[in-house]
């Protein structure tokens, strides 16, 4: 449960304190501000717990902006301009981040073969292994929530999730929407 003395304080719901919908309801009566909080928290649960276990397995610099940039790089690379709009930010901020991702080894620049003007972004070893531990780090932090809720438990709050989130809010610009950019 959410503590309301620590988040939306300003919010009247209009409900008298008998009226209010008892947030540990089983048929799911919470309050409406609490669902993105809990879905928040999750991710941020989960992203913190990856980042101190990459740390533990030898990537103790990476933060989770490093991990969009890694992703928005991808397996062909990719110029500092597609970097920024697949990660919803300036040019400018991506080159920021592509130029720390290349002082911390986990990317470098290269000449595009297509275009000799211009310069590919690619992912070194040191930035694959990141995002293979990553994917493995995710795999056992999942079957942690599986053992704590229950495999079908989680397995329909993922089926549901498919359900009501669509296939276009898959985007790795959360570090520029957050950000406003």
């Amino acid at each position: 449960m959410v503590d309301e003395k620590k988040v939306n304080q300003v919010v009247d719901t209009g409900k008298e304190e008998g009226e209010r919908k008892d947030t540990g309801n089983p048929e799911g009566n919470g309050r409406g501000y609490e669902l993105p909080l809990l879905l928040f928290a999750g991710f941020r649960t989960l992203i913190d717990r990856l980042h101190a276990e990459l740390a533990h397995q030898g990537h103790p610099d990476v933060r989770p902006a490093h991990g969009f940039a890694m992703q928005a790089i991808g397996a062909e690379g990719a110029t500092a301009s597609d970097i920024g709009r697949r990660l919803g930010v300036s040019k400018q901020a991506a080159g920021k981040t592509v130029d720390r991702l290349i002082a911390l080894g986990y990317a470098h620049r290269t000449d595009d073969p297509a275009d000799a003007r211009r310069k590919l972004i690619r992912l070194t070893p040191h930035g694959i292994d990141a995002l293979r531990r990553s994917a493995a780090i995710f795999e056992e932090l999942r079957a942690e929530w599986a053992e704590a809720i229950g495999v079908r438990r989680l397995g329909a709050l993922e089926d549901d999730l498919r359900t009501v989130v669509p296939p276009e809010a898959f985007r790795l610009d959360a570090a520029g929407w957050l950000g406003g950019a």
